[in-house]
């Protein structure tokens, strides 16, 4: 069996893929993605690329999830299974990068400054 694996970040999340030839079934964490992402929009979002190109069906997933919340993971999730599908037939790379399914969201937390209460924020001031 021929895996081909790749891997998507969002955040600080992290998502390994293995693709193989299959069914159509994607297993996150040893657990199935229903059980793992119970919300329809988040399993809409890992399933996108694999919709664009109908092969829902003809490929198993397995994933290794880490770190971030599940919004982020199901972003990091959908830039992995889109890489993985480039590696396996490089003429879908058009079609995926029109969607952005390829492209990296770099956006990260900023750092809390010292003497601030978040990143930008001041703490209350008043002249009295």
């Amino acid at each position: 069996m021929e895996y081909i694996n790749a891997i998507g970040r969002r955040k600080s999340a992290v998502a390994r893929v293995y693709v193989s030839e299959g069914t159509g079934k994607i297993t996150i964490n040893k657990k199935d993605l229903n059980d793992y992402f119970p919300s329809p929009i988040l399993q809409y979002v890992v399933k996108q690329p694999l919709n664009l190109l109908n092969v829902a069906d003809k490929y198993d997933v397995k994933v290794n999830l880490d770190g971030g919340g599940f919004t982020g993971q199901s972003q990091a999730l959908r830039l992995a299974i889109a890489r993985a599908l480039v590696k396996i037939n490089e003429e879908d790379k058009k079609a995926l990068r029109a969607q952005g399914f390829l492209t990296r969201d770099s956006r990260e937390v900023e750092r809390k400054k010292p003497g601030r209460p978040k990143a930008r924020a001041r703490f209350q001031f008043s002249k009295r």
